[in-house]
């Protein structure tokens, strides 16, 4: 309450000397002298549950840039000019901070947030007067028509300003010892029962591909590893050069180790013969 009051010419003064000579002390003594103003703006949003030294510090920031871009020769007083770069830096701060989901950022879903439940009660009373009695549809319509959004976005900030974010981790009543709501999300895994028979199954699987494998010659198991059992297969050029032999030969070896997996199989485990 102690700041300064700027007679027109001495505000003039100190923005030109900002914008043309970048003083800086001309520049501190114009944002000093209006952050009165900047506090009185950031009171006005307290409402939204943000706390008041960050509104503060916002609102500060919208009113540097508001001095930053002020053109003196214009005519037109400072105040005038920043109320509108702390307002808008005030109601960005509090639209990002109001959940963790990103509230909205069109002109439209702004001007929404900001001013739908103030014309919905309006609308409300007037219709309470003429003995209207408007549903969900109707008060969202004219809800849009008032404000000249689209209808999709009433509804959608509908939903967005319905109730605040909760943790999962919560209690589910006032017992501390109570069940929190993650619990009550479904788990998409596998079930306890089927990770139970994967894993039987599996180890089955194994012993019967072990005890197949067992019946190859050294060679064959050879091939059929370096083809099948490793993440990047090798190619029947790169296996015939290491083995002295040609692609086609290593082709037949290959295709008669497959053979004998299959006659192997055919008894111990006929459910995976379809995968060789």
């Amino acid at each position: 309450m102690k700041a300064e009051l700027l007679d027109p010419e001495t505000e003039a003064r100190l923005a030109r000397a900002w914008r043309d000579q970048r003083d800086e002390a001309a520049l501190h003594r114009l944002i000093h002298a209006y952050m009165r103003l900047a506090i009185s703006m950031a009171a006005k949003f307290r409402r939204y549950g943000a706390p008041m030294n960050d509104l503060i510090q916002e609102a500060s920031l919208g009113l540097m840039k508001a001095a930053d871009k002020f053109d003196p020769d214009r005519g037109v007083r400072f105040s005038t000019y920043a109320v509108w770069w702390i307002k808008a830096s005030i109601q960005d701060y509090v639209m990002r901070n109001w959940s963790l989901v990103r509230t909205g950022s069109t002109s439209s879903q702004k001007s929404l947030f900001f001013n739908m439940r103030r014309v919905q009660a309006q609308l409300e009373r007037a219709a309470a007067d003429a003995g209207e009695v408007l549903d969900t549809h109707q008060l969202h319509a004219r809800i849009a028509s008032d404000l000249g959004v689209p209808l999709a976005d009433v509804q959608m900030m509908e939903g967005r300003l319905s109730g605040s974010d909760l943790s999962l981790n919560a209690a589910q009543g006032s017992d501390e010892e109570g069940r929190e709501w993650i619990e009550l999300l479904e788990d998409d895994g596998p079930q306890a029962d089927e990770q139970i028979a994967a894993s039987h199954d599996g180890a089955a699987l194994r012993g019967w591909l072990a005890e197949a494998l067992g019946s190859l010659s050294a060679r064959e198991r050879y091939i059929v590893a370096e083809r099948k059992l490793k993440a990047e297969g090798r190619t029947l050029e790169s296996l015939g050069a290491e083995l002295g032999l040609s692609k086609e030969r290593v082709r037949q070896l290959e295709a008669a180790a497959f053979a004998k997996l299959r006659r192997k199989l055919e008894t111990g485990a006929p459910e995976i013969v379809n995968f060789l």
